[in-house]
């Protein structure tokens, strides 16, 4: 992990992780921006700027500030005022309030608004007459307000990918058997329901949750103590001192025994960010009196394995484990597909992997050479001496690159090097088209375009520049005008 002020230096627009006081630092409805400047071949090129540090869209949060750009008064006052206007409607303590009230209601009169997302009590109940509402609200529903919510899908900011009852059942069964009494859920709202559902169960043994998230519509189910408006991407509590001191207080009770961090970051977001907001939430926990000052949080990350390198970057003693994580709302990343179709989701931990059990009827087994549980396809090789697979495929050694390769690569001696049966010799086979990581592919690029028909603004946008004489450098490379090769075509036939 990066020391305070310490540049974070790779290909591209790159965020510069510098501890600065919260006041010098601009302010969106996200909290504390980022400072981010133009990466080339390790050199800033152009203007440092702030911008969201939520939102990767400019359409999602459109905040944005030259660092070294004079604000005026009235820009500023404007600016406060719009942050203002995007804050939660209710206080925290407001709708613990209505929350109480609406339990006391009976179950006829307990309605939900599935359009404004909203508890309803009966003087709310005009204001929504057109809306669509979901009547009998249960208590059990509410003790699963995941299944009331709509999921946040921005896969750039708070996308809400929700864990099936298999990923939940496995985490919680793991964090109780390796003694853990405490789970500080960071953006996992559906294990933080499941572990207050089962912890009243007679059978299982007490855990306590604590759920940080930057979806404040949590506030409606669960009291202070239970939950808090949080941005994982800067560290920010919503709630201010008081939130922060709640989250403090749940980290550093027992002095700081029997608590662990699990996070689920949406995959789109920077991985540097993330790691320095997670450095200081161990810090957080290394202020209590009985932890030892080399310590760190324990802690699992749950992100795709082909960020796998940047994690381990940030976090030299993580390690990544074989278990496949699955999405109830997620259409590819489900459990028991099978090759190239399997879920990518792994989990990253401090904690050591030998004492991590992984499920053997899901046919995971130990590797008594690595000391860890792979899956059934990850063989071991003699020659690496380890279990190279990374996407849950059985790998295969290439003697001439001295390494295990993905099963559907095959060695090129005019490239030197292992790439798919049908590559173009001399391109660059390895890395991002879109983005220039090397550690993804352009398919599975957390980066890409998701909304239909925006790669086609940006074609047009493209168009536009080109006939105004303008640079678009910021398009991918091969991208070509269709409207010009329409009008080639056209020429053609005319003659």
């Amino acid at each position: 992990m990066e020391e305070a002020g310490e540049e974070v230096q790779h290909e591209g627009i790159q965020v510069l992780l510098s501890e600065r006081s919260g006041e010098d630092v601009p302010r969106c409805p996200h909290g504390p921006t980022l400072l981010f400047v133009k990466v080339s071949q390790g050199k800033e090129q152009g203007r440092r700027f702030y911008a969201c540090s939520a939102c990767r869209d400019r359409k999602d949060c459109h905040f944005f500030q030259w660092a070294d750009e004079k604000v005026s008064q009235a820009r500023l006052l404007a600016r406060e005022q719009y942050n203002g206007s995007c804050r939660p409607p209710m206080t925290h303590q407001q709708y613990m309030t209505r929350c109480q009230e609406f339990i006391a209601l009976p179950l006829a009169k307990r309605k939900f608004c599935k359009e404004c997302q909203q508890l309803l009590l009966e003087a709310d109940w005009q204001e929504h007459s057109g809306h669509h509402l979901l009547g009998d609200v249960s208590l059990a529903n509410m003790k699963r307000p995941s299944q009331l919510l709509h999921p946040l899908e921005n896969k750039k900011s708070n996308a809400q990918y929700l864990f099936t009852d298999r990923s939940c059942s496995f985490l919680l069964d793991t964090i109780i058997s390796l003694g853990y009494t405490r789970v500080l859920c960071v953006g996992t709202p559906r294990l933080h329901e499941w572990i207050r559902i089962k912890s009243l169960e007679s059978s299982k043994p007490k855990v306590k949750s604590l759920l940080l998230d930057i979806d404040f519509r949590y506030s409606q189910f669960y009291g202070e103590d239970e939950f808090c408006h949080y941005n994982m991407f800067n560290h920010h509590f919503f709630g201010g001192e008081a939130a922060q001191s709640i989250c403090q207080k749940f980290l550093q009770e027992d002095g700081g025994q029997g608590v662990i961090m699990l996070t689920d970051p949406p995959f789109g977001g920077l991985v540097d960010p993330l790691a320095f907001s997670f450095k200081k939430m161990s810090n957080m926990w290394k202020m209590s009196s009985d932890t030892d000052s080399s310590a760190e949080l324990p802690m699992f990350w749950i992100f795709p394995y082909f960020f796998e390198t940047r994690i381990l970057k940030c976090f030299p003693d993580f390690s990544m484990l074989d278990y496949q994580v699955d999405y109830d709302n997620h259409t590819l990343y489900k459990y028991g597909k099978t090759g190239r179709k399997q879920s990518p989701v792994r989990i990253f931990t401090n904690i050591s992997p030998e004492t991590i059990v992984l499920p053997a009827s899901e046919g995971y087994r130990f590797c008594s050479v690595c000391r860890r549980y792979v899956s059934s396809e990850n063989k071991h090789c003699e020659i690496c001496m380890s279990c190279t697979s990374k996407d849950g495929r059985a790998w295969k050694h290439c003697p001439p690159c001295n390494k295990c390769v993905k099963p559907s690569w095959t060695h090129c001696s005019s490239c030197n090097r292992c790439a798919l049966e049908h590559h173009s010799c001399g391109s660059n086979v390895e890395g991002c088209f879109r983005c220039g990581d090397q550690d993804h592919k352009r398919s599975s690029c957390p980066r890409r375009f998701t909304t239909g028909g925006h790669e086609k603004k940006q074609n047009q946008s493209k168009g536009n520049l080109k006939r105004s004489g303008k640079k678009a450098s910021h398009l991918p490379v091969g991208w070509k005008n269709k409207k010009k090769q329409k009008r080639q075509k056209k020429k053609k036939k005319a003659t």
